[in-house]
């Protein structure tokens, strides 16, 4: 494998919910493990000359962590939000921001929001699942990106009451 097939490799494993893959060609086997590190190791000295900069490289793959980790920290503490609601996550699933990929976002910062205003989908074992609000206020900030694996009691949205 050459070296850009790997990074790419490691950003779709990244954007899934994947937590561990290996792969093995010629003799070369390649595993790469969520929130950890990205391991490579080799049975064919062939095949190690070739693969070798991927061991360099395995910062590639930890670089990825900490970027997701520097976007999602600021989100949540950037401001004081102790004053605000937090809409979150009743189950694990994915969330969705609209009904379609094609149709527009339920809700967006600066939106007016009721009881009963739905905010997203969370799909669950192929259910989809509408959220909704059950505060009323203004939306201050979208915690959760479109398509992201979200946990139980995940904060999706904060609301100013």
């Amino acid at each position: 494998m050459k070296i850009h097939e790997i990074r790419e490799l490691i950003k779709l494993i990244d954007q899934s919910t994947i937590n561990e893959f290996e792969f093995e060609d010629n003799g070369a086997i390649v595993k790469i493990k969520k929130g950890g590190q990205t391991t490579v190791v080799t049975s064919a000295p062939v095949v190690h000359h070739e693969v070798a900069p991927v061991v360099t490289s395995a910062p590639v793959a930890t670089l990825e962590r900490p970027v997701a980790a520097e976007v999602a920290a600021p989100v949540v503490e950037k401001e004081d939000t102790s004053n605000l609601h937090k809409i979150t996550s009743p189950m694990v699933g994915t969330f969705y921001a609209s009904p379609s990929p094609d149709a527009k976002e339920y809700v967006s910062i600066g939106d007016r929001i009721k009881n009963d205003s739905i905010v997203c989908i969370v799909e669950a074992m192929k259910l989809f699942n509408e959220i909704e609000a059950e505060i009323e206020g203004e939306i201050v900030e979208v915690l959760a990106k479109n398509g992201q694996l979200v946990e139980y009691g995940q904060p999706l949205f904060l609301v100013k009451a």
